[in-house]
């Protein structure tokens, strides 16, 4: 049987009595297709106003039986629903960290050791470029000291938090705590700050999405396994190369009012490892609900965890980090081209792979049928022997025969027995 006061179907909508925003659906009389009292209707702004007024809820629906059977006179022209429905949370305005305090932690990374752990590991220009793209800075105040800073800063460039975190020579967490918590004295912004719904209100690294608003993300639980992402996949040989990785900070916050930032986006998902599989499943569970809320969004669940992982780190509940670590990281990496090699460095690996009896036979062959030739005609000959090179190789071959001093280059080349 159906209800006889249902939502007004269709597209049309009309302003909200709570939020104001035009997106409320109203109740309508299915015998009358006259709508209900204006406060009857549901707001579509689920996660931001949350208003929904049911007329079967409050005693309006049963009133009017009454009222049109006889039971009542007449509906009295004071009567008021009472309005039983979900108490919404109000939008609250996040005060934002201080940025003139979030700069100062941006220096003194020979005093941090998170960073020097990564410069004894990984390409010192990529470590400088991880440091740019995710702001990591230093905490300088005597707690905590040389421990490097998290800042999770949102879409708009806000600065939403500063996490402290101290590792040892291993980059294993020894201490950790909140950049606002250790400043002495509180400064005044701090006092606002600190009413705040949640520390965290954003993803790490959120901040460049719109730096790169084509990619797809790499989605992680904490940002020290954002960053190990970021370094041992930028240039690999995987699907991965191209992704942002972000975190989300721990287990729970794998939420949709910080996911809804990635719509329209390709969400690779590497959840902590649990010996059972039930973060695994909790975040595939959840991802399955918020793609049916957020317009061409894909969360894909890699299996590369997995796969990688022992048993014995799903029992430690390792991260990506953990794993990775035990891998290097070269080992990832894309292997570049002979082309794509500088100039130096095609020379270098020339030298180093060809014998000298190898590049002998090579010019005997080259010079069987004539005794000399110029620089045009030695890289045609050189050409025509190997047949499939390259320009760039016939170059850098012409170049090591002339190192080696088995030709010379003037006028002409001429070969020297």
């Amino acid at each position: 049987m159906e209800h006889r006061y249902q939502l007004e179907k269709g597209s049309k909508k009309h302003h909200c009595p709570q939020c104001n925003k035009k997106t409320f659906v109203k109740y309508i009389d299915t015998e009358t297709d006259d709508y209900l009292p204006e406060h009857y209707g549901r707001c579509d702004r689920e996660s931001k106003c949350n208003y929904h007024l049911n007329p079967y809820a409050d005693g309006y629906s049963k009133a009017i039986w009454e009222q049109e059977h006889g039971n009542r006179s007449e509906l009295p022209k004071s009567w008021k629903p009472q309005q039983k429905r979900v108490t919404p949370t109000p939008e609250h305005q996040p005060v934002f960290f201080d940025f003139e305090t979030f700069k100062e932690t941006l220096s003194n990374y020979d005093k941090n050791t998170f960073i020097q752990n990564l410069l004894n590991t990984f390409n010192p220009d990529e470590v400088a470029k991880v440091i740019e793209l995710y702001r990591l800075g230093t905490n300088n105040r005597e707690y905590l000291n040389g421990a490097i800073s998290f800042p999770f800063i949102d879409i708009n460039q806000k600065v939403r938090a500063v996490q402290l975190k101290q590792f040892d020579k291993d980059n294993h967490t020894i201490n950790q705590n909140w950049l606002h918590s250790i400043i002495k004295p509180q400064p005044e912004w701090i006092e606002a700050y600190k009413k705040n719904d949640k520390i965290v209100s954003c993803l790490f690294g959120e901040h460049l999405l719109n730096k790169f608003p084509n990619k797809p993300i790499a989605l992680v639980e904490a940002p020290k396994t954002a960053i190990y992402g970021w370094l041992y996949f930028n240039k690999s040989k995987t699907f991965l190369k191209d992704c942002i990785w972000l975190a989300v900070f721990n287990k729970s916050s794998f939420s949709f009012d910080k996911l809804k930032v990635l719509q329209g986006r390709f969400v690779y998902v590497f959840p902590d490892l649990s010996k059972d599989g039930s973060t695994f499943i909790e975040w595939e569970t959840k991802a399955k609900e918020y793609e049916k809320k957020l317009h061409i969004t894909r969360f894909i669940f890699s299996d590369l965890l997995e796969r990688l992982a022992t048993q014995q780190d799903k029992d430690n509940g390792s991260d990506l980090a953990d794993i990775l670590i035990k891998h290097d990281w070269r080992k990832f990496r894309k292997r570049k081209q002979y082309s794509e090699y500088t100039k130096s460095e095609r020379l270098q690996l020339g030298l180093s792979i060809f014998k000298i009896e190898a590049l002998k036979d090579l010019v005997s062959r080259i010079f069987k049928v004539k005794s000399s030739f110029d620089v045009y005609e030695l890289k045609d000959r050189i050409n025509e022997i190997e047949d499939g090179l390259s320009k760039t190789d016939v170059e850098d071959l012409t170049d090591i025969l002339i190192i080696k001093q088995l030709v010379t280059s003037k006028d002409f080349l001429i070969y020297e027995k």
